[in-house]
C-alpha cells in the first residue's frame, strides 16, 4: 500500500504545483505590465508637459510681438500728433498775421476815408 500512496501521494501534489508555479507567473505578468503601464503614463506626460510648454511660449511670442506693435503704433500716432499740433500752431500764427494785416488795411481804409471827406469839405 506504501508503494501505491506514494505514486499517489506525488500525482495529487504535482498538478497543485503546476498551479502555484503558473499563479507566480501570473502575478509577474501583472507586476509587469503594471511597469509599462506606469512608464506610458510617465511617457504621455512628459508628452503632454512639453506641448503646453510650447503653446505657452508661442502665446509669450505672440503677446510680445503685439506688444511691440501696439508700441510702434502708439509711437507713430503721438508723432503724427505732434505734426498736427505743429501745423496748428503754424495756421494759428499765420491767422495772427492775416488778422493784423487786416487791421492795419481797414486803419488805411479808415486813413483814406477819412481824407476824402477832407478832399470833399465835410
Amino acid at each position: 500500500m506504501k508503494k501505491i500512496m506514494l505514486p499517489l501521494l506525488v500525482l495529487l501534489c504535482l498538478p497543485g504545483m503546476t498551479a502555484l508555479s503558473f499563479a507566480d507567473e501570473i502575478g509577474k505578468l501583472k507586476a509587469d505590465l503594471k511597469g509599462e503601464q506606469d512608464k506610458m503614463k510617465a511617457d504621455l506626460k512628459g508628452e503632454q508637459d512639453k506641448m503646453k510648454a510650447d503653446l505657452k511660449a508661442r502665446e509669450d511670442k505672440t503677446k510680445a510681438e503685439a506688444m511691440a506693435k501696439k508700441d510702434k503704433t502708439q509711437a507713430e500716432v503721438k508723432g503724427k500728433a505732434g505734426e498736427m499740433k505743429q501745423k496748428g500752431e503754424t495756421m494759428k500764427e499765420k491767422e495772427e498775421g492775416m488778422k493784423g494785416e487786416v487791421k492795419g488795411m481797414s486803419g488805411e481804409m479808415k486813413g483814406m476815408t477819412d481824407e476824402m471827406k477832407g478832399m470833399m469839405g465835410k
